[in-house]
């Protein structure tokens, strides 16, 4: 079939737009990106574990939110009567797989002071071997806080008896709190030389 010139100019159009758009197609197809399937987002924050013992009503392994203190796991565990919260620093924060110890409140006579090797609590120096009342033991006995101690307490001192203990409480409530130990000076009954002896028995807070 012979075509006129004026045919030939509109089928080379109509081929060049055609090939025309299948370009702008295929250009449009690699622009889109492609989807990628959803990624299902938990609404649970990632957990830790953590062992409660010592001073505690219900020691065991709690679960825990990621970033939970000490604090956190003590209330869960339930502290005792006799647990020693101030010793610890429960603003800390815990990691997976931690032991959490919880330590006692010191005792005033034939006791140890807070374990040092408990993370969470702050180290406090144990006292040298000492004799107690005049008596020649060889035990560690822990100090004793001349601001809150009572008079069994100080009674457990070396060279103090039950009436410098008595006065020791007597200044404090005169007076108010030591504010050094050296301040035990001026208690009646207590000189250079049994100050001395007390240095490393007694501390303030």
């Amino acid at each position: 079939m012979n075509l006129g010139r004026r045919e030939q100019l509109l089928i080379l159009l109509l081929a060049v737009a055609v090939a025309f758009g299948l370009g702008a197609k295929y250009t449009l197809y690699r622009q889109i990106p492609v989807s990628q399937p959803a990624v299902e987002k938990s609404d649970t924050p990632p957990q830790i574990r953590v062992h409660v013992s010592g001073a505690v009503y219900r020691p065991g392994v709690y679960l825990l939110p990621q970033g939970s203190r000490v604090i956190d796991a003590v209330e869960k565990a339930g502290a005792s009567t006799d647990a020693d919260l101030d010793a610890m620093n429960l603003a800390q924060f815990l990691e997976d797989g931690r032991k959490v110890p919880v330590p006692q409140k010191i005792k005033t006579e034939g006791q140890l002071l807070p374990d040092s090797s408990n993370p969470f609590v702050a180290p406090v120096p144990r006292a040298g071997p000492a004799t107690v009342n005049g008596g020649t033991g060889t035990g560690v006995v822990a100090r004793v806080n001349i601001n809150t101690a009572d008079s069994a307490a100080l009674d457990t001192l070396p060279g103090v008896g039950p009436a410098t203990a008595q006065k020791i409480i007597e200044y404090r409530t005169a007076n108010g709190q030591f504010a050094s130990v050296d301040d035990l000076i001026n208690v009646t009954g207590i000189g250079e030389k049994k100050l001395e002896q007390l240095r490393d028995y007694v501390f303030i807070q």
